[in-house]
């Protein structure tokens, strides 16, 4: 099991809007796909995921979209949360009504539950410690790094 690639996606389109605030207009969801190498319509869910957390404000046709909040405010948890359908945010799920009449089926739930709640603990606690604003910096670095070269 995996986090769907809609977490780095989303983190992708935020980076870009910053990159582009200058100039929203261009900011549309075929230009986003552009990047993205994905299909327009992927990018219009994952902005509407967006756009519903508040992270983004987007207008019907060729407008563009730009940042409804200042990046140093939003972190990873932030977009995970936005679009990750996660159920209750449970990352890990325990299947339903496992037989009771089994020794495993018996104690699963209970057995597993702790372990998996932690770890959920631990991946957001790590989430919370790194804002977008954080990853477009280290992407700027990266490419004044790359012309250098």
């Amino acid at each position: 099991m995996s986090i769907s690639s809609r977490f780095s996606v989303g983190i992708h389109l935020l980076s870009l809007l910053d990159i582009d605030k200058d100039q929203p207009e261009i900011n549309t969801s075929e230009f986003l796909a552009g990047s993205v190498n994905t299909n327009p319509a992927v990018v219009r869910k994952i902005m509407g995921m967006l756009r519903n957390a508040g992270l983004v404000k987007t207008r019907p046709g060729k407008a563009g979209a730009e940042l409804a909040k200042d990046l140093s405010e939003v972190t990873l948890l932030d977009v995970y949360k936005a679009v990750e359908a996660v159920k209750e945010n449970q990352l890990f799920s325990i299947h339903d009504n496992p037989n009771p009449k089994c020794i495993v089926g018996r104690n699963i739930q209970h057995s597993i539950g702790e372990h998996f709640y932690e770890a959920q603990l631990a991946l957001e606690q790590s989430l919370k410690k790194t804002t977008v604003d954080q990853v477009v910096r280290q992407i700027e670095k990266d490419e004044a790094s790359e012309e250098r070269h």
